[in-house]
């Protein structure tokens, strides 16, 4: 199935590859294993826990308690834990599946405050056994996270390099508790924070560099838009001034106009309105004297 190919890689889309193929053969049992398997990995305990039990009811077969118990840890059900591995029949478990029961059972012994409870559940044969198979690494490891919570500190630097010597495929960090316990700190790990210090660092810088800009183009918005409404606002009082240009044209074009009309209605009236008309009348005036002196001058002859 895909979802076991990319549990590791991507547990949430694992899951959603099982339980797209649970809508369709929701009746196979290695389909609902596959479902709780994928809902462990991605944390999703509730889900895990039905799937897993469903599985154990349709087969009979009792392989995941292990995971059964670390959900019911995880749910803040720690007795419940407990109970699983009371309950179990180590004989008929893998040797890795009994082994991870019980250091998930003496976690829960730890998560009740029972401390050398826990220590005590963990001393079993397989503890000192030459083996150098993976539930080895992961047994002395419990063991010595034990008793340091017992406050027993020198035993578990003892028994973290136990477990560091097997663990060859470096699957638990005894190697990194032996040095916190010595109180070495690595100077790579120092280096790689402040390489995560100098990046948030940067980052908020940039934002907000980001925030001042976005900031200066709304002051700069604001302002385009103050010049806009200005200038809208001068080019109203320009039009308003032309306007009142025009009405005082109209108002000079009127006065004149009825200039013209009183000079037309004098003249009707008979009154001289020109140096030319009075020319011409002292012409006619002379004219009737002359002629009047010839007739005289006829008479006398």
């Amino acid at each position: 199935m895909a979802a076991g190919q990319i549990i590791d890689e991507d547990s949430e889309l694992a899951l959603q590859h099982a339980v797209a193929a649970r809508r369709l053969a929701s009746r196979i049992a290695v389909v609902r294993e596959a479902v709780g398997l994928a809902a462990y990995a991605a944390g999703d305990w509730t889900t895990a826990i039905a799937e897993l039990r469903t599985y154990h009811r349709m087969t009979g077969n009792q392989s995941h308690l292990a995971e059964l118990a670390d959900c019911e840890r995880a749910l803040g059900r720690p007795e419940r834990a407990i109970d699983l591995f009371r309950g179990a029949d180590m004989a008929k478990l893998e040797k890795s599946g009994a082994i991870e029961l019980l250091i998930v059972a003496a976690g829960a012994r730890g998560d009740l405050g029972q401390h050398d409870a826990a220590v005590a559940m963990l001393q079993v044969k397989e503890l000192t056994a030459e083996e150098t198979a993976d539930w080895a690494a992961r047994l002395r490891y419990a063991y010595a996270d034990a008793l340091l919570a017992a406050g027993r500190r020198e035993e578990a630097r003892e028994w973290f390099s136990r477990a560091a010597a097997v663990d060859e495929e470096q699957l638990t960090d005894a190697a990194e508790r032996i040095l916190e316990l010595d109180g070495v700190t690595i100077e790579g790990d120092d280096y790689e924070d402040d390489e995560d210090a100098d990046g948030e660092a940067r980052a908020e810088h940039e934002d907000s560099a980001e925030a001042r800009a976005e900031d200066s183009g709304d002051v700069r918005e604001f302002d385009q838009d103050a010049a806009g409404d200005e200038e809208f606002d001068t080019d109203e009082d320009d039009f308003e001034d032309a306007a009142d240009d025009e009405d005082d044209d109209e108002d000079e074009r009127s006065q004149a106009a009825g200039t013209d009309a009183v000079t037309a209605d004098e003249t009707e009236a008979g009154e001289p309105v020109s140096a030319a008309s009075k020319t011409e009348d002292d012409k006619d005036d002379k004219g009737g004297d002359e002629f009047a002196g010839r007739a005289d001058d006829r008479s006398q002859a």
